[in-house]
């Protein structure tokens, strides 16, 4: 993944970021001033009990959603205020996401699923045909690129969609709960996947709740009840662990 940019400014940065939820007259703080930096090439894993947090911080993350508070920066330009065909086109470019449910459309096959973020680019053919084959080279799928989704094991389904998420050589990999749907042995096999990809460069955001995942992370940051309660380095969350 060739990527550009200054060095000495964090490839994401979050400031005193908030997310309340409103529902009959009932308030729900979600997130409750998050600081966070992610600097190019790290490996983070965002960490807590469920309904921590961790998904809502996933999703403001990758432009899904939108803080009530607080400052965004990606690539050191502030994205709070983008509107929505930009955030779309952002989504698209910069940040590759990977979903527990795989998220793979049915009556695709798998290189038309990998193909698709490219499609919405309005990349020629040829382009499209070399970066999928790349991509599921990359992930040891490349056998299966007429299979249909309901063709593949659980696992080979998230290894598709890894490959989708990574095709278009965004700047961060954001995965939620990866592993939530796959067995023990294919659940390790996606995370040495994800591991492989950081060692060759990718940044990755990872959300989990299982720690034994964790600690595949540079670092390891632990929220509850919506904030940051700790943070730990790679050898800290092995010793916890």
């Amino acid at each position: 993944m060739d990527f550009i940019m200054n060095n000495n400014q964090p490839l994401i940065k979050l400031e005193g970021i908030t997310k309340v939820f409103y529902t009959d007259e009932v308030e729900t703080h979600a997130l409750s001033g998050i600081h966070l930096d992610i600097r190019q090439g790290e490996y983070v894993s965002i960490a807590g009990p469920s309904g921590c947090g961790k998904s809502t911080m996933l999703s403001i993350l990758g432009l899904l959603d939108t803080p009530t508070d607080g400052n965004y920066w990606l690539n050191n330009k502030p994205v709070a205020n983008l509107d929505f065909a930009e955030r779309a086109r952002i989504r698209n470019r910069e940040v590759g996401f990977i979903f527990q449910s795989f998220n793979l459309i049915g009556d695709l096959t798998v290189f038309e699923n990998v193909e698709l973020p490219l499609t919405y680019r309005g990349m020629g053919a040829a382009e499209r045909r070399s970066l999928v084959g790349a991509a599921l080279e990359k992930v040891g799928m490349s056998h299966r690129v007429k299979h249909y989704p309901s063709q593949l094991s659980g696992g080979q389904q998230q290894r598709v969609a890894v490959a989708r998420a990574l095709v278009g050589k965004p700047s961060i990999l954001l995965a939620d709960e990866p592993t939530g749907n796959l067995d023990s042995k294919n659940g390790e096999a996606v995370m040495d996947l994800l591991r492989d990809l950081h060692r060759e460069g990718a940044t990755i955001c990872m959300v989990t709740h299982d720690p034994r995942f964790s600690r595949h992370a540079d670092r390891t940051v632990h929220l509850f009840d919506g904030r940051i309660v700790e943070e730990s380095k790679a050898a800290d969350s092995a010793a916890i662990t």
